[in-house]
């Protein structure tokens, strides 16, 4: 990255344009006004250093904490680090994986993978330079039962577009509950001395008695979504599942929470997907931040419960239960919700893990107000909560019952 020898006059500028290229190709967000501010950064900031150049187009093309690792491993592989071949070495060798003792640096993001395929992201080639040994270290074939079972964090570009394909058909078969208000029926159980008295008013006089049945309809649904920074490789696929969701039926209220809580129901209420997170965007100020679940919840049970929580509501509570401010009020408010509602579901993504105990202040606080603990990692566990709605309610998992007996020992 020594600037000493004369370049190309714009050949800098067009290789971070098809670098900033391959970033997009690999899943970040990074449009033309990035790219501008990236090369006016650079020209300010020069090329004295290798360091020097990372940190400039780190702080423009760098929004998120999930973004810097397909960062780090971009510019490495773009702007030839010393160590390209090293790190290609360990890709074509045969590795045993160990539970547990995984390390993620080590190998290369599968977005990045696919990003710097041939044709993807390439800056064009000198006629002068080397024919360059190309290493296809992609997968090829990605089957739809794999998918199913695939966690989000571990997909592949490719594979999050047929994911979220698959999420925009998903359909929530809640069952209908009866409610106070009736319904002109033939053969309804009362009869209804309004209708009947008007038929009467008629010249053919009265007929027959008009009968009415209660009303039936599905209860409302709740959906509480945290998208603070340890959930943010999720967010973007609880989003797509809230929006197809509530265009596929009626009175499904959607929340998010970090810091504060918003209410993106009519945003996401919009038919054209990319519209509805457009304006939901724009609604929430803090995304990938930090978490105050027990300030959160207490403002919706405050602002919100008594609005939304009618009829037999069901609540969707999607977080990791991870608080920064250690918990504090959130077994109070969590037992609040509770009561509000006829069922509270949590879906938390750290229960993809075998091994996951509730160690942490938040899940604690909350294990014991909630009538079912469900995953919610891959496309096979929102399948899972679908079916489940549509049924008589159990645990989810089996755990739960043990560990709520065990935390309520705990607090007496």
């Amino acid at each position: 990255m020594s600037s000493a020898g004369p370049e190309p006059p714009g050949r800098l500028a067009t290789n971070i344009v098809h670098f900033a290229r391959t970033l997009r190709t690999a899943g970040l967000r990074v449009g033309p006004g990035q790219v501008l501010r990236a090369i006016e950064a650079v020209e300010a900031a020069g090329l004295r250093k290798r360091d020097d150049f990372y940190w400039t187009l780190h702080s423009v093309f760098v929004n998120r904490r999930d973004q810097r690792e397909i960062f780090d491993q971009a510019f490495h592989v773009y702007w030839r680090n010393p160590r390209l071949l090293e790190k290609m070495m360990e890709m074509l060798l045969p590795q045993v994986e160990v539970p547990g003792q995984q390390e993620k640096g080590k190998q290369l993001s599968r977005r990045l993978q696919e990003a710097l395929q041939p044709g993807r992201g390439e800056g064009p080639k000198d006629e002068n330079e080397p024919p360059e040994v190309e290493i296809e270290a992609t997968f090829t074939v990605s089957d739809r039962e794999v998918l199913q079972h695939r966690d989000f964090e571990q997909m592949s570009q490719a594979e999050i577009d047929e994911a979220l394909r698959a999420i925009a058909r998903l359909r929530l078969p809640v069952p209908e509950r009866r409610t106070r208000r009736y319904q002109a029926a033939r053969r309804g159980p009362r009869v209804d001395f309004r209708a009947s008295l008007r038929r009467a008013l008629r010249p053919e006089g009265l007929t027959e008695l008009r009968k009415r049945e209660p009303r039936r309809r599905p209860p409302p649904l709740v959906i509480l979504c945290d998208i603070s920074g340890s959930m943010a490789r999720y967010t973007r696929m609880f989003l797509h599942f809230m929006h197809a969701i509530t265009n596929d039926r009626d009175r499904v209220y959607c929340f998010t929470f970090g810091t504060r809580l918003s209410n993106v129901s009519r945003a996401l209420r919009n038919k054209d997907v990319d519209v509805a997170l457009q304006k939901a965007s724009t609604q929430v100020e803090d995304w990938s931040g930090g978490t105050r679940i027990g300030q959160t919840l207490h403002e919706f049970n405050k602002n919100w419960s008594r609005r939304v929580l009618g009829q037999g509501a069901v609540v969707l509570l999607i977080t990791d239960g991870l608080d920064r401010e250690g918990a504090a009020g959130l077994a109070e408010e969590m037992e609040r919700l509770h009561k509000s509602c006829s069922r509270l579901i949590w879906l938390n993504p750290l229960l993809r893990y075998g091994a996951y105990e509730p160690k942490s202040q938040g899940n604690k606080a909350m294990l014991p107000h909630v009538d079912e603990f469900r995953p919610v990692h891959n496309l096979d566990s929102l399948a899972g909560l679908i079916a489940a709605l549509g049924t008589v309610p159990t645990a989810g998992d089996k755990r739960l019952t043990g560990w709520q007996t065990e935390l309520r020992k705990e607090r007496n």
